[in-house]
């Protein structure tokens, strides 16, 4: 299996601190069946900014002390690239990394809402024959109060990523249902873990999965690892026709 979005660089942004503490998560990943991870830092982040040249360099060092520990895991170079307005022009300079070298992005939109220059950007992005995935939609605010606004960006050609952990109930059981229903009306199409470390935001890879099984989800969980491994072959997703979504709001934050 294949995780699309992990942050296992050491010591760059949010992620762990040393190189050892990468090796164990390395160790983790396998554990809980993970074959290939793309590593995702931020990009363009307003407290991280990971460079390409800093990513590639991390990449090589931690693949070699994996080989050296037997750990049966391959490393992809990637970016978790924030949503900005001049996005296009970093990706022409080359200082962001689609994932895997694919035609994906990793796109993440601001914790809080989805700007009105959003779907200016996912078309400008097709134009340059880059497909934006949009990360973990199911934690934004202005999505979980209405998720119609991830269907209008999906029918605009942008794929969603769901987290592992939500999937799971690591932060909470509003964002679990938010979750699940997300899936159920087929807006999210790749499956990560956005792991952190090892305690506060881990793997849950195979929970997630579980989870979805328990509801009797088996075709999605199909196509979210099959979509997985299409990144990496750089082929088209699996996509079916996004149900539609009411206005009403699904949760509150409090």
């Amino acid at each position: 299996m294949i995780d699309m979005h992990s942050h296992i660089l050491f010591g760059v942004d949010d992620g762990p601190k040393a190189l050892q503490e990468t090796l164990d998560m390395m160790q983790k990943a396998v554990d809980e069946g993970i074959t290939e991870i793309v590593a995702t830092s931020h990009s363009f982040h307003p407290q991280y900014n990971v460079s390409h040249e800093k990513v590639m360099e991390q990449i090589t060092i931690i693949q070699q002390q994996v080989n050296k520990q037997n750990i049966p895991l391959k490393i992809h170079a990637g970016h978790e690239v924030r949503l900005v307005e001049n996005i296009i022009t970093l990706l022409e300079n080359k200082e962001i990394l689609t994932l895997a070298n694919s035609k994906y992005m990793l796109l993440e939109l601001p914790s809080s809402t989805v700007p009105v220059f959003t779907k200016r950007i996912i078309i400008a992005l097709q134009e340059k024959g880059i497909t934006p995935i949009i990360a973990h939609p199911e934690r934004n605010k202005a999505i979980a109060e209405r998720p119609s606004k991830l269907e209008e960006l999906v029918r605009e050609g942008a794929m969603a990523q769901i987290t592992a952990g939500s999937l799971a109930g690591h932060f909470g059981k509003s964002i679990q249902k938010l979750s699940l229903d997300l899936v159920k009306a087929n807006l999210v199409h790749t499956y990560g873990s956005d792991v952190h470390n090892l305690s506060t935001r881990p793997f849950l890879f195979e929970a997630g999965l579980d989870y979805l099984e328990k509801k009797k989800q088996l075709d999605a969980v199909d196509v979210l690892l099959e979509n997985n491994a299409r990144i990496i072959e750089n082929r088209n997703f699996i996509v079916y026709e996004p149900q539609e979504m009411t206005s009403k709001k699904w949760w509150s934050f409090v």
